[in-house]
């Protein structure tokens, strides 16, 4: 019996030949290949006359041959063939290269469809290589991904197998496609793939696209729900009041919100999972240090794990002036800790004589043992996989776990992204944080630009010079790092201390170069995007952006708030000699506003999620049909009906929700059996 787990060799028209091509494209099961699906449609039914067709443009004829195939054969091998058509409004010359069976085919006097672009002159329009369809033929035909192995008619032909071979269990109950208005499943993967109207295709696209994003919210809340066991780190009493008399300033409201957030779930017998959202320069920090403070004053270990050795060094300064005098024992381990000073940490740390640990991926290391690790924190997620967070939480026994992100995503999309991690957002700015001013300008600005850097190094303060590339491409006219450098250094800023950083560079030049910057014995850092994540230095105040044209919108927010991290004015400054309007609707957007999340939202809106998220996608399965961005209202009401069905249904265990489990099963590879 065929269903859908059934492996694609066995389905007719397949074979292990083209079972082994299929494959390559992730088709191992027939289930897999019926969500194989068409990347565009061609709309046999949507006739032009030719003598309305639009030049460079495709369109849909249905033609009369009026003459003979005439046939030519090239120098180098190509057989040409011509024959002449017309409809009751005009003439087209059809043109088909190497294509004799299909040349074959087309008879004198009787009329067939034709599809392809249009090109020719006044006199006689031209169509080059057409599809070509029967007269008779009204529909709408599928087009797949394929390649010189695996054509779309090929594709289409085991699809028609694949749909009139096996019943697709349904999904979705009854109640659900009727509060949504969704078809069934049989009609919805019938006219996805076949669709008898454009009509019929819409209907069947809402159906697909709810499942897929609901299939993917259940999953991730279902996992969220029962992935959760209990902890023994239960950290009943709150200091956070103790913590706040030791700051020289005063925590905002936000700060304190997402603190309570935190604290509320690390008391509660069930490990904390949590994302701290929050701008640039927002104040994560400080609450990390206070849930830390907490965790040590309730006899718990902590460990911040920071991705780069300069920026576990700031935190690691910034925990010691936060608590000093208090009792907290800190400690710092990195890949540049001497040999003799990492064992006598790892000592300490094994023996509970550390109540805090910052490092950077050091603190993976199997010999590095805690004595009652309660609280794991990792700073710019993003930057971790999930196998590494988990190996610092396995040193515990299930420790309570916080990940920071200063790269802004809208809410509802971080709903997904972070759908096993309940999400706090600090939405707040702390007072006196220096507002930035944003330019944006052309080249022809470089010398006024390179003065008023200068006007700032002059004051003893401290810049950035940011480039997209490392080094020069002669196929793009983009300013490289390396060259920018090398230019500067012995011409506009002789006679000034000038670093380079790039990611080329090996970690201990990076670091070193950095360390510099922050000591404040480079005053101008040459640098690509490196920085947008690890350097914290209230010194510098001036940023310029080269070809900022090449970077996203939450990048360019990401950067620009490497200034005005101190008490001086800031500037940043975007050059961009592209003066397209899509651009400068995006650089608009920086240069208007400073709200990482409104930016994020336009970043979103204008690039698409696959540009967005970059290519990782944050580890989410690959979306088949569903656009995250352009079907946030398909999303938002899966994402109700998600909550509904778990909140009557909590372990998917009634019979009509059997199908939808094994779904979220296949899906998420480990879910948690209940």
């Amino acid at each position: 019996m065929i269903t859908a787990t059934t492996d694609i060799q066995y389905l007719k028209g397949v074979g292990e030949k083209r079972a082994v091509v299929l494959k390559k494209r992730g088709i191992d099961t027939i289930g897999a290949l019926l969500r194989y699906y068409p990347r565009a449609y061609l709309d046999w039914t949507n006739i032009t006359p030719i003598s309305e067709c639009s030049f460079f443009e495709n369109s849909c004829i249905r033609a009369k041959i009026i003459s003979p195939v005439e046939t030519k054969n090239t120098r180098r091998g190509m057989t040409i063939f011509k024959v002449l058509a017309e409809d009751a409004s005009s003439q087209i010359e059809i043109t088909l290269f190497n294509q004799k069976f299909l040349a074959e085919k087309l008879r004198l006097g009787r009329e067939y469809l034709f599809y392809g672009r249009v090109t020719g002159n006044f006199y006689i329009k031209q169509m080059s290589s057409p599809l070509v369809n029967e007269a008779s033929f009204a529909g709408v035909e599928p087009i797949y991904p394929a390649s010189h192995d695996l054509s779309s008619k090929t594709i289409s032909r085991l699809m028609k197998n694949a749909l009139s071979s096996l019943k697709i269990p349904e999904t979705l109950s009854e109640q659900i496609r009727q509060r949504n208005n969704l078809c069934d499943i049989d009609f919805a993967l019938w006219n996805i793939h076949f669709p008898k109207t454009t009509e019929a295709l819409e209907i069947a696209k809402k159906r697909l696209v709810f499942e897929e994003l609901f299939v993917l919210q259940a999953g991730l809340t279902f996992l969220k729900k029962n992935s959760r066991g209990k902890t023994a780190c239960v950290m009943e009493k709150n200091f956070l009041n103790e913590f706040k008399a030791l700051l020289p300033f005063e925590l905002t409201n936000a700060q304190i919100r997402v603190a309570e957030e935190c604290l509320a779930d690390m008391k509660t017998g069930r490990p904390m999972n949590r994302l701290i959202q929050g701008d640039v320069g927002s104040g994560k920090t400080a609450v990390c240090a206070a849930l830390c403070f907490n965790a040590a004053n309730n006899g718990y270990q902590s460990a911040l794990m920071a991705p780069t050795e300069i920026l576990a060094e700031q935190h690691y300064n910034t925990m010691l002036n936060f608590t000093k005098s208090t009792g907290i024992r800190c400690g710092l381990l990195t890949g540049a800790t001497t040999k003799k000073q990492k064992t006598i940490i790892k000592n300490a740390l094994k023996n509970g004589d550390i109540d805090v640990i910052i490092g950077t991926h050091a603190l993976l290391s199997d010999d590095v043992e805690f004595n009652n690790l309660g609280l794991v924190i990792t700073d710019e997620q993003h930057r971790f996989g999930v196998a590494q967070r988990g190996k610092l939480s396995s040193k515990g026994e299930n420790p309570h776990t916080l990940v920071m992100s200063a790269t802004p995503i809208p809410r509802t999309l971080g709903l997904i992204l972070y759908g096993d991690l309940d999400i706090s957002v600090i939405d707040e700015y702390p007072k006196g944080r220096q507002k930035i001013e944003t330019y944006l300008v052309d080249s022809s600005y470089k010398a006024r630009i390179y003065n008023y850097i200068k006007k700032f190094l002059n004051q003893g303060r401290q810049g950035y010079i940011v480039c997209p590339l490392v080094e020069e491409n002669e196929t793009l006219d983009i300013t490289s790092a390396t060259e920018y450098y090398e230019a500067l250094k012995g011409n506009e800023f002789k006679g000034y201390s000038l670093g380079l950083l790039h990611g080329k560079m090996p970690s201990k030049d990076k670091d070193k170069v950095m360390r510099e910057f922050a000591n404040g014995n480079i005053q101008l850092l040459i640098s690509t995007t490196v920085i947008e994540v690890g350097i914290d230095v209230p010194n510098a105040v001036i940023m310029v952006i080269e070809n900022a044209e090449r970077f996203g919108l939450s990048q360019l927010h990401q950067l620009r708030g490497r200034i005005g991290r101190g008490e001086y004015k800031s500037d940043c400054i975007l050059i961009s000699d592209n003066s397209s309007d899509d651009t400068k609707k995006r650089l608009e957007v920086i240069k208007s506003t400073a709200d990482g999340f409104k930016i994020a939202d336009a970043d979103l809106e204008l690039r698409g999620p696959g540009d967005f998220l970059g290519s990782r996608q944050h580890g989410l399965p690959d979306m088949k049909i569903a656009d995250l961005f352009a079907d946030r209202k398909i999303l938002n009401l899966a994402g109700r009906e998600v909550e509904y069905l778990l909140k009557n249904d909590p372990h998917l265990k009634r019979e009509e929700n059997l199908a939808l489990r094994k779904e979220i099963a296949a899906l998420y590879k480990n879910l948690n059996k209940n």
